[in-house]
């Protein structure tokens, strides 16, 4: 008896419990994973997004086989000081500020919404990354936790120079053009370093709808926002407002 009951003990799990274990541990092992990815990208810049893969697919998905997007890694001080005070003016204004989420903007945005009419987001330039940088397009609920807990692991994890150092590399500016410098490149045939005030505020007027707008040849939209986005960028007092 004590011979069966030692070989019962020693009896491997049933699939059931081996499922259930792996269930259990699933969890841990993405959180583990998800902290390390941000954590490396914290000094590592990124080859590739998850959006530029999608990209691809969607091309071929097409039948474009020889569609080829244009990305061009720059450091935040390769880039004029135009473009992150730009992106800011125009996507989240207080981004300096915020841990990732604009609690006032998505209260104003949740009050316009109900209010009918075109619906505003209320997304910061953290959420964007996360999003850009990890995951894909869509509204499902799945999605919007992962982007929120992808923010607050960058938003611990990265300063808000490497946050928008990011942004500016990975942001698409027009179809498969991807970061500053490609987009630099593309519209005007100049390094992301050179790039004027006025084309800065276009690069961030096209966003977030970058292959319906074009920065090179603006439309009345395009030109507007423009105007309005070098207004907000004196307003806040230019490229210093990143570190107040």
């Amino acid at each position: 008896m004590g011979a069966q009951a030692e070989i019962h003990k020693a009896a491997p799990p049933s699939r059931w419990r081996r499922w259930r274990n792996w269930l259990l541990a699933a969890p841990l092992l993405f959180a583990a994973a998800s902290v390390l990815q941000v954590l490396v990208l914290r000094f590592v810049d990124p080859p590739f997004t998850t959006t530029m893969a999608l990209r691809y697919v969607e091309a071929w998905g097409e039948g474009d086989w020889g569609f080829r997007l244009r990305y061009q890694w720059r450091d935040l001080d390769e880039i004029a000081p135009s473009v992150p005070i730009s992106l800011i003016a125009a996507e989240d204004q207080r981004f300096p500020f915020h841990s990732g989420f604009d609690l006032q903007a998505i209260e104003k945005a949740r009050d316009h919404n109900a209010r009918g009419g075109r619906l505003r987001g209320a997304s910061t330039i953290s959420q964007q990354v996360s999003k850009n940088l990890f995951l894909w397009q869509g509204r499902s609920w799945i999605r919007k936790g992962l982007e929120a807990w992808y923010t607050v692991l960058i938003e611990l994890l990265w300063s808000k120079e490497r946050i928008i150092e990011v942004y500016a590399n990975i942001a698409e500016f027009g179809d498969g053009v991807y970061g500053v410098q490609a987009a630099a490149r593309q519209f005007w045939g100049k390094d992301a370093a050179r790039l004027a005030p006025g084309e800065a505020a276009r690069l961030a007027a096209v966003l977030p709808a970058p292959r319906r707008y074009d920065a090179r040849n603006p439309g009345p939209y395009v030109q507007r926002r423009a105007a309005w986005i070098q207004r907000q960028t004196r307003q806040l007092g230019g490229p210093g407002y990143l570190s107040p």
